[in-house]
């Protein structure tokens, strides 16, 4: 049996992407921590040249301007509104509460600091005084806060507003993404008891490789192959784990695998996945309107697009009666698909299917639900988050049928947790089981004979 041995990497997965170059690792915590940063005098300061400014400049037109001219005419115009203020401010305070004016007219206000930060993954505001980001996989509480929830409510109004969708007492939650692909998620009163609430989940802005999630330990370099070559023979493939375990990231690398001269559609509740490929059409859902008319499901995408001549479906997420749809396609010739699920390991995977199918009112006896998935879905990957922060892939799982009423699968690859080291580090191995697929051959057929040797490979961590 094939042993190596992996030094743990500094970071454990690769964190979220930002826009700009304003700040390094730490420059959002330096320009936040000044001794005036947060100050109440500060802040209605702030405020108030930013209602000034909207008063005195008219800012649709100033907006037109060519984009190397825009920021510094607005800056101009609050330098000029801070002199008639006459503040007791000291240089650095000035520069701050230009910046800090300038990301209320052109960004998402106290947001910007942090989202300019490429080592931030996600970005959760509890209450308007409470804010969180997640870097290298622990949370950490960040100085930012909100005037109050007046002023998060008009932050999250500006990023719902963008891509068409709306928030208010009627309609209290909403997904978004911000125009760098970052998911958004929103609640605010009454069904967010403290205030307004928002997540943000980023992503890298270049897109990671399989050779990326190697060096971060979330897979190994034949667990890697061994999904590269099953992407490549279109087989169906489910990713499954927690929340903000990793899911898309892996989906976004699988998809990376799909040849450049296949057509793709992809289906999400917010669009967020980053096909490198060319002929990609991308499908988004749609909420109801003020009315309650006019939404648009994921299953009513599905159906729709196999209207639209795909070579594979991708489906973001699924999470309800559109599973029925996903397998179906998956067994009609759309072979190569791949999606996402919440579960706790493949097996509840199988078992959260089950039920989605059962929502869809198909009037399916439980055999027939069961045949249905494992005809359609090939191959489970599992990822998980360990309490250090690191994502790791901990199954690679073959669904092989139907046996005595119930699915049998078996376990390919394993990371098996051993323990953790005093400064936190989860320990372990991954573990190829011995066990050749029954794929195998299928794989052999598309051009890839990967040797036996492949599924005897231990890789030590820690």
């Amino acid at each position: 049996m094939a042993t190596l041995q992996y030094s743990p990497p500094q970071m454990a997965f690769p964190p979220g992407g930002g826009s700009g170059q304003r700040s390094t690792e730490n420059g959002w915590l330096n320009r936040l921590m000044h001794p005036a940063a947060n100050g109440a005098a500060f802040q209605d300061l702030k405020f108030s040249l930013h209602r000034k400014l909207l008063g005195r400049v008219h800012l649709e037109a100033v907006l037109a301007l060519p984009d190397d001219r825009v920021r510094a005419e607005i800056r101009l115009a609050l330098a000029r509104l801070l002199d008639e203020e006459q503040a007791p401010l000291n240089g650095i305070e000035q520069q701050r509460i230009l910046d800090e004016v300038l990301d209320e007219v052109f960004g998402l206000g106290p947001l910007e600091p942090l989202l300019q930060d490429p080592t931030i993954s996600d970005i959760l505001v509890t209450t308007p005084k409470l804010v969180y980001v997640e870097r290298h996989g622990q949370l950490h509480r960040t100085p930012v806060e909100f005037k109050d929830s007046a002023h998060l409510i008009r932050i999250i109004e500006k990023i719902v507003s963008r891509v068409g969708r709306r928030i208010d007492e009627s309609s209290p939650m909403v997904d978004a993404r911000l125009p760098d692909g970052s998911r958004v998620n929103a609640v605010i009163p009454p069904v967010a008891v403290d205030g307004p609430m928002l997540s943000i989940r980023r992503f890298g802005r270049v897109p990671l490789q399989c050779a990326d999630l190697v060096r971060s330990l979330t897979w190994t370099e034949e667990m890697g192959e061994l999904l590269r070559a099953c992407v490549i023979a279109r087989m169906n493939i489910v990713v499954s784990g927690g929340t903000g375990s990793g899911k898309t990231t892996i989906l976004n690398v699988l998809s990376s695998f799909i040849p450049e001269n296949e057509r793709i559609v992809t289906i999400e509740d917010a669009a967020e996945l980053r096909l490198q490929q060319t002929h990609t059409a991308r499908l988004e859902t749609r909420p109801a309107n003020i009315e309650g008319h006019g939404a648009i499901h994921i299953r009513q995408l599905v159906i729709n697009a196999l209207r639209m001549r795909p070579d594979r479906i991708i489906v973001g997420e699924v999470r309800g009666e559109e599973a029925l749809d996903m397998l179906q396609a998956m067994n009609t010739g759309h072979d190569g698909s791949l999606t996402t699920i919440h579960s706790n390991n493949p097996r509840d995977g199988l078992s959260r299917l089950e039920v989605m199918m059962g929502m869809a009112n198909a009037s399916l006896s439980e055999h027939s639900i069961r045949q249905q998935i494992t005809s359609a879905v090939d191959l489970f990957v599992h990822v998980a988050r360990f309490s250090d922060g690191t994502r790791r892939v901990t199954h690679i799982t073959e669904c092989l049928g139907v046996q005595a009423d119930a699915i049998e699968t078996q376990d390919i690859f394993l990371f098996e947790r051993k323990g953790i080291l005093a400064s936190g580090q989860v320990t372990g191995q991954f573990r190829a089981t011995g066990i050749r697929p029954k794929f195998h051959e299928t794989l052999r057929t598309a051009g890839f004979a990967l040797p036996d040797s492949l599924y005897r490979t231990v890789v030590n961590i820690g």
